[in-house]
């Protein structure tokens, strides 16, 4: 039963790797959505949490300064 997973494991992990080795337009479109994606979400992060990074920030800041006078 082991063995029998051990091959399931090592043929799933040369799937993987063939397909990001794969040089086809397919993986650069998947990269672009992924980036996408994630340039999206943060956008919207920040503009529902700006207030509170700004304050954060702003704490932070004036903690170093306290501790450079």
């Amino acid at each position: 039963m082991m063995t029998a997973l051990k091959n399931k494991m090592r043929i799933a992990t040369l799937k993987g790797k063939n397909i990001l080795a794969n040089k086809s337009g397919d993986q650069m479109t998947g990269w672009l959505i992924v980036v996408l994606i994630v340039v999206v979400v943060g956008a919207v992060f920040m503009t529902l949490y700006q207030g509170s990074i700004t304050q954060i920030w702003n704490s932070i800041v004036s903690k170093i300064t306290g501790l450079l006078n």
